[in-house]
């Protein structure tokens, strides 16, 4: 890299901030934890973690403002990462023991249960990327990701039809099920394993994103 990026953890109460700041630095990105608004709308890379209960996550992004900063940025183009919880709230609605919260509606879809005789889906695992991949570029197919989850978004419907617009990029992992394990979406990016937890792969993808900033 030519310049060092600056790069915001968004500290919304909800997500391992730390070790996502300790990963990110260890890539030779500038890294802060923070909520406060001008710094996360003004940082080179946005990144949205996220633990716990679609619900919680939510209200605790809406608190922060984190809904709003999030859209704004993307409406200028200016990159934003989802991490784990951080990428399901991006689609359309989450539902949890019968209960339904609306996301952050960036992709249609429905984030439910992981459907998988263990659950939750807790180590390990590969994925089955695009081959054009950014966000996995330099990795092998073999490589293995730190999942979390006992939900996740089973399916991707998002359509572009403006020959302009690049479509989407998605890598698919299976757990009992095929689920969405990453997306690429313009300046939205997203993951449901945890990079930061990921060792020298997840450096690797953390190092993939900081170079697009």
């Amino acid at each position: 890299m030519t310049d060092t990026k600056k790069v915001v953890v968004f500290d919304y109460g909800f997500g391992n901030v730390r070790s996502a700041e300790r990963a990110l630095a260890h890539v030779g990105a500038d890294v802060e934890i923070t909520r406060d608004y001008d710094r996360a709308m003004n940082a080179d890379g946005l990144l949205v973690p996220g633990v716990g209960a679609f619900s919680a996550c939510m209200d605790g992004l809406k608190r922060a403002r984190g809904d709003w900063i999030v859209g704004r940025r993307l409406s200028g183009g200016r990159p934003v990462m989802g991490i784990c919880v951080g990428m399901q709230i991006l689609f359309e609605k989450g539902i949890e023991h019968g209960v339904e919260t609306e996301g952050l509606d960036e992709w249609p879809g429905t984030v439910g249960p992981l459907k998988a005789d263990i659950v939750p889906h807790m180590g390990w695992n590969t994925v089955d990327a695009p081959e054009d991949s950014r966000l996995f570029a330099g990795l092998d197919a073999d490589a293995r990701y730190y999942f979390v989850h006992s939900y996740a978004a089973h399916d991707w419907s998002l359509e572009v039809t403006n020959a302009k617009i690049r479509a989407p990029k998605v890598t698919w992992a299976t757990h009992g099920e095929r689920f969405v394990a990453a997306v690429e979406n313009g300046a939205l990016w997203a993951t449901q394993f945890h990079p930061e937890k990921s060792g020298d792969a997840g450096a690797q993808l953390l190092t993939n994103w900081i170079e697009t900033l």
